[in-house]
C-alpha cells in the first residue's frame, strides 16, 4: 500500500510527504468483579499521510501541511482524489518554511518488552492474574475492570529518505475499587506499561485497596491554612512535567515560555534537592521518524536542551529530538519516613490534579489525604490545594524510595513547604 500511495503522490506532483503505516493487534477484556463480561479482539491496519505544499505568501517562503487517513483497499482514483484535496488544503496553511527530518532506510527494530514474542492471550492472562491476585476481601474489592494488550508495528516513510519501522507492545487498563464499610465509596485507577512490570501493578492494586478503605473512613476536610504537603506517584509525575512542557520547542517558539539552554530554571537559589531530569525514549522513533534516544533535559537545576518537532526546532535553530512522553528523575537523600517526621498533609488522591505549564500553578480538589498534626495521622477528604511551582521549586525534598509507570521513573514522593490549602 505504501508503494501505491507513493505512486499516486508522484502522479499528482506532490514531492514532499510523510506516510505512516500502523498494523495493530489488540485484545480487550472487560470484567464485572472477577467475571469476564466481554472479550474482544481487533486487527487493524491504517495509513496516515501528511502532504506538504511549499508556497510563497506575501513574499515569505511557506510550507503548509494537511493530513489524511487512507484505508487499505482504496483504488487509485479514490486515493488520488483524497490526496489532491489534502494538497489543496495544505496550500492554504501558512506555516513558515522548515525542513522535514532526513534519513535513510533502517533495519526493523523489534520490541524489547518482556511481553514481546508471546501471544496477546498469554499477556492478558498474566496481567489479569496480577490485577486480581490480592482481591480476596468482600469489603474492599475490584468491582469492574478493563484490560487491554496491544502489539503495534509501525513504519514511517518520508520524501527525504526516512524509512524506519519498529514494534511496540503495550498493556494498559483501568479498574474501580469499591469499599462498602463504613460507607460505600469507589475509587478509579488506571495503568499503562510499555514494558509491563507485574510487580508494580500488584503493588498499585494493593495500595488502591488501602486508600479506598481510608477514603471510606475520611469524613472531614483539613482546616484551611498553609501546609507542608507531600505528593507522590502520578501527582509528583504531573508536577515534574512542568519543566518538560516549558522546554518544548513549540511552547518556546510561541513565547509561552522563556526557557533557553543554560538557564537556571529551578531558580538561582536552591536550598532543597537540585533537579536533574532525563528524557526517556519509550519508542525508537518519533512520529516524524526522528531517532529517539535518552537525553539530559536538566542537570542540577540547569536546562541542557530544548526538545520537540522538526518544525519548531527548525525555527529555533536547535536539533529536532522528537516528542518525549517519559521522564526519569534521580531519587532523593531522605526516606519517606524521614520526610514524614514533621507535621504534613499527604495528599494521595485528587479529583483532578493539574499543573499549568504557563503560570506554574498546580492544584486540585482533595479526594483523600492523610493529615499528621505531630501526634496522630487522620484521613481527610475535601478542600483543595493551590500552589505555584515557581514559589516552591527551590526547596523540594525527594524520597529515596522509587516509583515507576509508563511516563515516569523517579522518587516516590516529594515534600513541599508553604502550600495554601482551602478547607474547613
Amino acid at each position: 500500500m505504501i508503494e501505491q500511495i507513493k505512486a499516486v503522490l508522484g502522479q499528482l506532483g506532490i514531492e514532499t510527504y510523510r506516510i505512516t503505516e500502523s498494523v495493530q493487534e489488540s485484545l480487550e477484556c472487560f470484567f464485572v468483579r472477577k467475571k469476564l463480561d466481554l472479550k474482544r479482539r481487533t486487527d487493524l491496519t491504517d495509513y496516515a499521510v501528511v502532504v506538504f505544499c511549499p508556497h510563497d505568501h506575501d513574499g515569505t517562503r511557506m510550507l503548509g501541511s494537511s493530513s489524511v487517513n487512507i484505508h487499505p483497499g482504496m483504488g487509485d482514483e479514490e486515493l488520488g482524489e483524497t490526496l489532491r484535496r489534502a494538497y489543496q488544503a495544505a496550500a492554504l496553511v501558512n506555516n513558515e518554511y522548515y525542513e522535514l527530518n532526513a534519513g535513510t532506510a533502517e533495519t526493523f527494530v523489534p520490541a524489547k518488552s518482556r511481553f514481546a514474542g508471546q501471544s496477546l492471550e498469554e499477556s492478558m492472562r498474566q496481567v489479569v492474574e496480577a490485577l486480581y491476585v490480592s482481591d480476596t476481601s468482600d469489603k474492599v474489592f475490584i468491582n469492574s475492570a478493563e484490560v487491554f494488550t496491544k502489539r503495534i508495528v509501525r513504519r514511517i516513510v518520508n520524501s527525504r529518505g526516512v524509512d524506519v519501522s519498529y514494534e511496540t507492545c503495550l498493556v494498559s487498563g483501568e479498574y474501580v475499587v469499591q469499599c462498602i464499610e463504613p460507607r460505600d465509596v469507589e475509587t478509579y485507577h488506571q495503568f499503562s506499561y510499555h514494558d509491563a512490570d507485574l510487580d508494580a501493578l500488584r503493588w498499585d492494586v494493593t495500595t488502591a485497596y488501602a486508600r479506598t478503605n481510608a477514603r471510606a473512613k475520611a469524613e472531614k476536610p483539613p482546616v484551611a491554612g498553609t501546609y507542608t504537603i507531600l505528593l507522590s506517584e502520578e501527582n509528583l509525575q504531573e508536577l515534574m512535567q512542568f519543566y518538560c512542557m516549558r522546554s518544548d520547542t513549540g511552547v518556546v517558539y510561541q513565547k509561552y515560555s522563556n526557557y533557553q539552554i543554560g538557564d537556571a530554571v529551578q531558580g538561582e537559589t536552591v536550598q532543597g534537592d537540585a533537579l536533574t531530569i532525563h528524557m526517556k525514549a519509550r519508542e525508537p522513533y518519533s512520529e516524524e521518524g526522528i531517532l529517539m534516544k535518552d537525553r539530559v533535559l536538566m542537570e542540577n537545576g540547569t536546562l541542557k536542551m530544548l526538545h520537540g518537532s522538526c518544525r519548531t526546532s527548525y525555527y529555533l535553530g536547535v536539533e529536532p529530538t522528537g516528542e518525549y512522553q517519559c521522564i526519569c528523575v534521580p531519587t532523593g537523600s531522605r526516606t519517606l519516613e524521614e520526610l514524614k517526621q514533621d507535621p504534613y498533609l499527604y495528599i494521595v488522591s485528587f479529583s483532578d490534579f493539574q499543573m499549568n505549564p504557563l503560570s506554574g500553578h498546580f492544584g486540585g480538589e482533595i479526594r483523600l489525604a492523610f493529615l499528621y498534626d505531630g501526634k496522630e495521622v487522620t484521613p481527610v477528604t475535601g478542600g483543595s490545594v493551590n500552589g505555584s511551582i515557581l514559589e516552591v521549586q527551590g526547596n523540594l525534598a525527594f524520597s529515596k524510595e522509587r516509583y515507576q509507570n509508563d511516563r515516569y521513573e523517579g522518587p516516590y514522593a516529594v515534600r513541599i513547604e508553604g502550600v495554601k490549602v482551602a478547607g474547613a
